[in-house]
């Protein structure tokens, strides 16, 4: 690996000196900071989003960089280079299975437990610009259409307080007419006066509260949590990081939760006995001892 004093340029008409050792310290800042890990096949990645900023600060090294985003009252700096390098790619309705089984398998229980009186609690962790977020209300007011005048509500959270401005907002490109189920595009989208844009519906937003978490600082909530959606945040973390995160979720998941996580995404042996597969990448509290093999996490 070559020495901070050695510049090994990304590209030969690379404009701001990048070194290894620079990635190095790149990647360390934004483990500590996000829990993400990068390998060395995202330098050039690395390199491409943060070059033009660190050039536009007056400044000709990646060296010189780190020492500002480290060095005191450099926060915002700081936060702009995590920002910057975590991925926010989204969608409604986003591997439609899960959202199937909320609608089939969960919202009954949920509606029978807040016609009742009892509290709903649904959350989009990791929910970048909300599109997740508004699909599980809108999933919910699709099962559940008297979900407002109960104690239901769904939490969005991200670490990107710009991308949560977004999903705050609720002004979206149109999806197009097969990104959203024919049934809840009414429910979920009123027209907006620019075209090709839609707004997602007084009723459907009413439902949802959007605030900053980062997993990687004290939670600021407690649950429980009756279905948790966290799909494809984990899968850019190391495995003792993903570890903490499971572990969290797995704590404010209700007595009858059910955790939707991402398809190339895995739970760790720990959560065998409490946790067991009931749907593609979804899991359910483990409820009856006498559940068959089959059914436990493999």
């Amino acid at each position: 690996m070559a020495d901070v004093s050695d510049p090994v340029p990304v590209t030969a008409s690379a404009g701001v000196e990048f070194t290894d050792a620079d990635f190095d310290a790149v990647a360390e800042l934004l483990r500590v900071d996000a829990g993400i890990s990068l390998g060395p096949e995202n330098r050039q990645l690395v390199y491409s989003r943060l070059n033009r900023h660190v050039r536009g600060l007056g400044l000709v090294r990646f060296r010189d960089y780190l020492d500002r985003i480290r060095a005191p009252g450099q926060e915002a700096e700081r936060y702009r280079m995590v920002i910057a390098l975590c991925t926010h790619t989204t969608r409604f309705f986003r591997e439609g299975e899960h959202f199937d089984y909320l609608a089939t398998e969960v919202m009954p229980r949920l509606s029978a437990q807040a016609r009742s009186g009892g509290r709903v609690r649904l959350w989009s962790a990791g929910c970048s610009t909300g599109e997740e977020a508004y699909s599980i209300a809108a999933t919910v007011l699709g099962a559940f259409p008297e979900a407002a005048r109960h104690d239901v509500r769904v939490l969005g959270t991200d670490i990107s307080v710009e991308a949560l401005a977004t999903a705050q907002e609720g002004r979206y490109r149109d999806p197009g007419p097969t990104a959203v189920p024919d049934a809840l595009r009414a429910v979920m989208f009123e027209p907006d006066p620019e075209p090709d844009h839609v707004v997602v519906t007084a009723a459907v937003r009413n439902l949802v509260t959007f605030r900053y978490l980062n997993f990687m600082e004290p939670w600021p909530l407690s649950g429980p949590f009756d279905a948790i959606f966290c799909r494809n945040v984990a899968i850019y973390m190391a495995d003792d990081t993903q570890a903490h995160v499971w572990a969290g979720l797995e704590a404010v998941l209700g007595p009858e939760g059910t955790l939707f996580i991402g398809h190339s995404e895995r739970l760790g042996p720990e959560f065998r006995d409490r946790l067991d597969l009931c749907g593609r990448t979804t899991f359910c509290r483990s409820t009856d001892p006498r559940l068959s093999s089959a059914r436990r996490m493999q």
